[in-house]
């Protein structure tokens, strides 16, 4: 059984390492799902070609931003509970 030190640190059984490919220096990502952790090995290139198969267009930043806010606003509306969008002041 892990115990949690004084640092919140965590050390990983080796045999559960060796299972995994988990060697010391790797990075790992942690999720926390409905009160559990979930350890994952970090794989250069795991998520290459993940969204090939989207086709869009260049977009600006701002275009992108509104694109959300009106497809929140359209979701909202459907659900009966409009509310009026709030600006949001942009540091300068």
């Amino acid at each position: 059984m892990a115990r949690v030190s004084g640092k919140r640190q965590i050390t990983l059984p080796v045999d559960q390492c060796r299972a995994l490919g988990i060697e010391p220096g790797d990075e790992v990502e942690m999720f926390v799902y409905r009160d559990q952790i979930t350890i994952v090995k970090k794989v250069s290139g795991a998520a290459r070609g993940l969204l090939s198969h989207i086709k869009a267009g260049r977009m600006s930043d701002e275009a992108s931003r509104q694109g959300a806010i009106e497809r929140r606003n359209a979701a909202r509306t459907a659900k009966g509970s409009v509310a009026p969008s709030r600006k949001r002041r942009r540091s300068k």
